[in-house]
């Protein structure tokens, strides 16, 4: 078997923390799924499951949410930008509290898990969105665009008008050893003014240094400083990577964002499936040869190999 069929995790397996905004603790399991399952996360302490669709999106604040049936779950994008990013099509993310837990503001402690679980190859095919004509959203200066490609890219240039974060850009082309390499270390970060804002309004109660970058007028607050020059770019591809995964499928196109967020990557993602006339659904199983020459890019092109 090879790239093109659907994975799952092969075994659970756990981490705890605490939610960022809420500051709740929390557990989570990653769960093998069956075949054309997709992401769902499972809120344990409610009995209730809550897919991973671009409709069920509820708040973008700093964010993205899901609800369902009167549940939340909150601070998604990591984990799903974790699974997409490694090439897990089927997982159960349960969770026992509102929120993803933010660990060190990262996707890698997600990526070591599903290292740690191993990866299971399922018979089904895969099922790729297939951009097929450009497609964007603007508001302002701020713009998402996807176009053809025969794989799956990430360009952003993040610009927040201060010294440290101006006309700063990343550009991935996104693979399981590329996104674990190169994006999955990259932390969520914030401005020391706007720490005491969100509080007020009842977010970051679970914000420290050991969890975000944090940036004053001209430098970073945390002792051990960045990661890489150009965290705060890497870390808003980390972002899209994981906002792309509520499309529901893996997505052969490029992205170009300039100063986009959550909810602008969500308007995006609604844009596209809204249009049918700027995508298509393609499968392809190892048996059919002639579904994969119809494919619009070479087999192997941004594979991502099973484990």
């Amino acid at each position: 078997m090879a790239y093109w069929n659907q994975r799952t995790v092969a075994k659970r397996v756990s981490c705890t923390g605490v939610g960022l905004h809420s500051g709740a603790p929390v557990t989570l399991t990653l769960a093998p799924a069956p075949a054309d399952a997709g992401v769902a996360f499972v809120r344990m302490d409610l009995g209730v499951e809550i897919p991973a669709r671009h409709d069920l999106v509820v708040d973008t604040r700093l964010s993205t949410s899901l609800a369902l049936g009167g549940a939340r779950v909150s601070t998604v994008e990591h984990v799903l930008s974790a699974l997409q990013g490694m090439g897990i099509d089927n997982c159960r993310v349960e969770v026992d509290g509102p929120e993803i837990p933010i660990l060190d503001g990262s996707a890698a402690p997600f990526v070591a898990l599903v290292n740690e679980a191993g990866v299971k190859v399922q018979k089904a095919a895969k099922r790729y969105v297939v951009i097929t004509q450009p497609v964007e959203v603007r508001e302002g200066d701020k713009l998402a665009r996807l176009e053809p490609s025969d794989g799956f890219s990430v360009s952003f240039t993040a610009d927040f008008g201060h010294p440290l974060i101006t006309n700063q850009g990343f550009a991935l082309a996104v693979s399981d050893r590329s996104y674990e390499r190169e994006v999955a270390r990259a932390r969520t970060f914030c401005f020391r003014k706007d720490i005491e804002a969100m509080q007020a309004v009842g977010l970051a109660k679970g914000g420290s240094l050991e969890n975000a970058i944090v940036v004053d007028e001209y430098s970073i607050l945390n002792p051990e400083g960045l990661r890489w020059p150009d965290e705060f770019a890497r870390h808003k591809v980390l972002d899209a990577i994981g906002d792309l995964a509520l499309l529901g499928k893996p997505l052969l196109g490029s992205l170009t964002a300039v100063k986009s967020g959550h909810a602008l990557n969500q308007a995006l993602v609604k844009r596209v499936l809204a249009d049918p006339t700027c995508h298509r659904i393609v499968q392809v199983s190892e048996e059919s040869e002639a579904a994969r020459a119809r494919l619009p890019f070479p087999v192997g092109s941004g594979a991502q190999q099973p484990a």
